[in-house]
């Protein structure tokens, strides 16, 4: 895989991390940008990729790969981002958008925390890297769709 490539992924899924990280402290769409970042960053990232033409995946191998390092990335550029705000609203505002997780992280010790983003992002890779694979298959799936419409299209001129 191509450095250049790997490079774009990362700052894309920091980029996506870091922002599904802020929204993430709006307590109703919260819930829904978290389980946004951990199902279907990866499939976001990759379909954006491929729309710019930036990024051909040629295996499924391949496609799981790039869901678990998109994963993993947008998970920690997340937690960058999420948990810094979290402690300052419990700490300085007492506000909690979420009250379990801001009194946890709040309270919690900077180890603790560390295991915990590392344990949470592994389980994001492994979530992601299935949502790839499935991107690989839905975007097969799109373009075989395409050759099949574009066949009937020249059979019947």
């Amino acid at each position: 895989m191509n450095k250049t490539i790997l490079k774009q992924i990362s700052l894309l899924s920091i980029f996506l991390g870091a922002a599904l990280g802020v929204i993430t402290i709006i307590p109703f769409i919260g819930e829904i940008a978290f389980w946004t970042l951990m199902c279907l960053s990866s499939a976001a990232v990759i379909l954006f990729m491929i729309k710019l033409e930036m990024l051909e995946i040629k295996s499924v191998q391949e496609s799981a790969v790039l869901g678990a390092i998109i994963g993993f990335i947008a998970f920690i550029g997340f937690s960058i981002f999420y948990i810094p705000l979290i402690i300052m609203l419990a700490k300085f505002f007492q506000f909690y958008p979420n009250y379990g997780v801001s009194m946890a992280l709040s309270n919690a010790s900077t180890g603790l925390i560390i295991l915990l983003v590392l344990f949470m992002g592994v389980l994001c890779a492994t979530i992601n890297a299935f949502s790839g694979f499935l991107t690989y298959y839905g975007i097969d799936f799109y373009k075989m769709l395409n050759k099949k419409d574009d066949d009937e299209h020249f059979k019947l001129k």
